[in-house]
């Protein structure tokens, strides 16, 4: 009895340690995090650099793999830290803890995967957490739904903006011709995208006065192009902010902006944001703290 009483107070405090940012012992661990992965990070950059590379590659060889070496031990003490682990690792975090730790151990068979160690960047997310910032996330939500309520109209503008380019590519093809470097169809097309897009590399120019004067016209559509995904998105942004509001009263609105949240994590379902008077998980209901 004893025995199972110690060890739930060990994962107990293994969780409050890595899931928690409240105490000391969670801070420094968060912390020590982020600098661990922006350090993993660097060194990826670092290697690229042939010239870098060649002077002190043992040097980030070694360092990579103790980095690595702490990160698997993370994940495991992650994994047995919680009631349900299959929740943390099916989890968005789960899913980038793992694809941040196996690239090194996969360039053992498959050279220069190590490059996607870079994922480890998208880590960095927990300083929301870690600086209390979760309930600002609000707005990333809206952001995204407002996309998820565009896909649709976005999608319909892209298909056009596809025929668009392929008529105009093919145009080109036929008014420029391969001597002037529209050697085909495809290759005016994407001529066609990159001007459209203003990106402009310039590895392609019509010659012709027909040839430069569609090229014009087709610069001239690319700024309003560019306006028009970000109008569709900014508009179901705004719908969704102002039918969220709208659902609340001005007492909510104002209990609202005096809520403290924390960064105590559920040991069960891992759900996290919890006012810093809350004894129970408001998704689960598991008592939160430890017994």
């Amino acid at each position: 009895m004893d025995t199972q009483k110690n060890t739930k107070s060990w994962r107990d405090k293994l969780h409050e340690i890595i899931y928690e940012a409240d105490t000391p012992a969670g801070k420094l661990f968060d912390v020590v995090l982020l600098i661990a992965i922006l350090a993993s990070i660097l060194f990826v950059m670092l290697e690229s650099v042939k010239s870098f590379d060649d002077k002190y590659h043992t040097f980030l060889d070694i360092a990579e793999w103790v980095i690595t070496i702490l990160f698997s031990i993370e994940y495991i003490a992650r994994i047995i830290s919680v009631r349900k682990p299959m929740r943390y690792i099916l989890s968005f975090y789960g899913i980038i803890d793992l694809l941040s730790t196996i690239p090194k151990y996969i360039s053992l068979f498959l050279g220069g995967t190590q490059a996607l160690i870079a994922l480890r960047a998208l880590r960095l997310l927990r300083v929301f957490r870690i600086l209390k910032l979760a309930r600002y996330l609000g707005a990333s939500n809206q952001l995204a739904n407002a996309i998820k309520a565009s896909r649709a109209k976005i999608a319909v503008f892209l298909f056009a903006v596809l025929i668009a380019s392929i008529i105009f590519g093919t145009i080109m093809y036929m008014v420029e011709g391969e001597e002037n470097g529209f050697t085909n169809i495809p290759k005016s097309v994407y001529w066609c995208i990159v001007t459209l897009t203003t990106v402009g590399f310039g590895d392609i120019a019509p010659q012709t006065p027909i040839g430069q004067f569609i090229a014009t016209i087709i610069m001239i559509l690319g700024y309003g192009i560019i306006a028009v995904p970000t109008g569709i998105v900014s508009a179901e942004y705004t719908k969704a902010a102002s039918d969220g509001n709208n659902k609340l009263s001005d007492e909510e609105h104002e209990n609202l902006k005096s809520v403290v949240l924390n960064t105590q994590c559920c040991v069960n379902c891992l759900a996290e944001t919890h006012r810093d008077d809350a004894e129970y998980c408001f998704k689960c209901g598991c008592k939160l703290g430890h017994d």
